[in-house]
């Protein structure tokens, strides 16, 4: 599945209104403002990045039985710590009747390393750098990214506030587990639309630099048949 990286654009519709935020102390919300993005910035991909493109990578290499693709995935996804958050939020909608529970949450490092072995089956070369992978582990881990998990029935949708700092690089990605379609929008305190994606994929990243502090909003819509378990990443 695609990376998706979507610059500021107005959306014509949303998946769900927001009204006026409190704003961090010092700032304040001025409805004159357009999107707050400031579109002449620019910043370095990080850990968000860095989980996101792990996430597409092992999808990739499951769907074409590539042992070395889906490795690669293991080893980008085990070079970030990520912190575990607690984020508040309160689901909406009704959810679908008979659905399926689907998994309890995306793949980690460790896991693609077990699919990486399977796929290497009786390949020593391969086996060799995959227990090489193993016993590096954890060192040399990058930090910077925070990830708080929503279990998300079909037919619901999530809404979540996050703050980020004006003139500050913001990266933020929706990582589903596979089980069902994701919709995101992501909107700033205004309802200027910052990052929309409808694709059929349920892996989102989006990065942007804010003109001034504030809060954005980040809706998650599950639009499958079954709940969809996936982890909100931000830095």
């Amino acid at each position: 599945m695609k990376i998706t990286t979507l610059f500021p654009v107005l959306a014509a519709t949303a998946l769900v209104a927001f009204g006026t935020p409190m704003l961090a102390e010092g700032t304040a919300a001025d409805p004159a403002k357009g999107p707050n993005v400031n579109t002449a910035a620019t910043g370095t991909k990080g850990a968000v990045a860095t989980m996101a493109m792990a996430q597409d990578l092992y999808a990739l290499g499951m769907a074409n039985k590539d042992a070395l693709t889906v490795l690669t995935a293991a080893k980008l996804a085990a070079s970030v710590d990520v912190k575990d958050v607690d984020r508040k939020k309160e689901t909406k909608g009704d959810a679908a009747a008979d659905q399926a529970d689907g998994v309890d949450a995306p793949v980690d490092a460790a896991a693609m390393l077990a699919s990486a072995k399977e796929l290497a089956g009786e390949d020593e070369v391969l086996t060799g750098l995959i227990e090489d992978a193993e016993a590096e582990g954890s060192r040399g881990r990058i930090g910077g990214a925070s990830q708080t998990l929503s279990r998300l029935p079909a037919g619901q949708t999530d809404p979540w506030e996050i703050p980020f700092y004006g003139d500050s690089y913001a990266e933020l990605a929706v990582i589903g587990d596979g089980d069902a379609n994701l919709d995101v929008l992501v909107t700033d305190e205004n309802g200027n639309t910052i990052c929309y994606d409808v694709s059929w994929s349920d892996k989102v990243y989006c990065d942007f630099v804010p003109s001034w502090n504030g809060y954005f909003y980040v809706t998650v819509q599950n639009n499958g048949g079954s709940r969809n378990s996936y982890y909100l990443v931000t830095n």
